[in-house]
This record gives C-alpha cells, structure tokens and sequence, in this order.
C-alpha cells in the first residue's frame, strides 16, 4: 500500500477534518499547506444532492473566472475558412477541418487540453467521439465548445473559463486558481463558482442540494467549507 509524505501527513494532522470553516478562512489554510515545488491548484468540490444516474440531474456546464484560472489552455479547433482564422487570431494552437479529423484519427492526435468545433463539422467530429468522448474533449453545446463564434470562444476558454460536470458520484470539481493567487483572487472564483452551481441546480433534484463543499490543493488535504457561509472580501 502507497504510503503518504511527511508533508501530506503533517497537513493531515493540522487540518481538522470535522469544522466547517468561512471560504476566506478555508482558502488561507488550504494556501498555507500548498508547500510543493510547483505552483498547486486549489480546487473546490461540491457533494450534490443529485441522483447521476438520471440525466436530467446531470451538471454539465462552463464559468468564467473572474481573476483566471492561471492555467495555460492548449485549444484545438475544428473550423475551416473565417471560422478558422478568428480561431488562430484567437490564439488557438491547433486549427484545422477534415485533416485534424483524420490526424486524430490515424496519428491518435491528443497534444490539447480543450477542443472547440464549429456546428457544421460536428458530423465529421463526432466519429472521433471513442477518442475524445473518454477523455472529456469532444465538443459539446452545453459548454460552448460548438459554436460558430470560435475565435470569442477561444478568447474566453484562454481568460479562464472552465468547464464543470458531475461524475458518477454527484460530486462537481472545479479549479478555481493556484495557490500562489492572492485569497481575494481566489475568493472571486469561488463565488463566480458557487453562484454556477446554484443557478444549475436540476429542477428534478429533490431535498438538500449542496450537501457538502472542500477545498484543497493539488497535493494538499481537504478543508470544509459551510455551505451556508457568504463570502466575505479578503482584506
């Protein structure tokens, strides 16, 4: 059995697992154990309570983060003529129609982390959907990721959009920045996030939503955070 570092085990011991604390105060505990030599993401994730084996309690969705996400997006686009150079204008790093299609498809084509289509390629797009359906990068209406506004598409993904889905346990994780972000930074993306999870909440999702939020960094340990709690601007 994997044993944990000294540094995880010593967060583990200073971080009471069983209070639940204010954002702000969550968010300055979790920067304090984020020690790595890398610059770690801090996360939040939400318990639902959501049934995800119905689709219609399926979250599937984007948010735009008001400070960022301080993470460098890869973006491959599916476009061809205009469509394709408001893509490239836009900063994407891979743009391309029937011969991206056939890359993906011969070479296993993957170097992105985010793909984008224009509405009349999905057909073509979607037979790649083994490949990229597994690996959450098909393109899909829900997030804005099929549109014929690629090049906006692009700017806002590159300026700290994300996407957000359940997974099969109902839990939702989003990224809201890294953990060298001042707590202000931090805290408006939690918010911009919070706020997303509310305004999506399934119609057919029946008694207590948000059941439970922890935040951690990449190789920290998990704080709680009241669902209840408002946020407060970090002075």
């Amino acid at each position: 059995m994997a044993k944990n570092g000294k540094l995880h085990a010593d967060a583990l011991k200073a971080v009471d697992r069983n209070v639940l604390h204010a954002p702000a105060e969550a968010l300055a505990i979790v920067k304090s154990h984020a020690k790595r030599k890398f610059d770690e993401t801090v996360e939040v994730a939400f318990r639902l309570g959501v049934d995800p084996r119905k689709a219609d309690q399926m979250l599937r969705g984007t948010v735009a983060l008001p400070a960022g996400s301080g993470r460098s997006v890869r973006i491959a686009v599916f476009a061809a003529g205009e469509a394709a150079q408001a893509a490239r204008d836009a900063g994407a790093e891979i743009v391309g129609a029937e011969d991206l299609v056939k890359k993906i498809q011969d070479e296993s084509y993957l170097d992105f982390d985010l793909a984008i289509s224009t509405p009349d390629l999905m057909g073509q797009v979607g037979r790649l959907g083994r490949v990229l359906g597994p690996r959450g990068l098909m393109p899909n209406p829900k997030t804005g990721t099929v549109t014929l506004d690629v090049g906006r598409a692009v700017a806002e993904f590159k300026g700290g959009k994300v996407e957000y889905r359940t997974d099969r346990h109902g839990n939702v994780h989003v990224r809201v920045g890294k953990a060298s972000f001042e707590i202000d930074q931090l805290l408006q993306n939690y918010s911009a996030v919070l706020d997303e999870i509310l305004r999506a909440k399934p119609p057919a999702a029946k008694g207590r939503y948000i059941r439970g939020i922890a935040m951690s960094s990449t190789m920290g340990p998990g704080v709680k955070v009241n669902p209840e709690a408002r946020v407060e601007r970090h002075v």
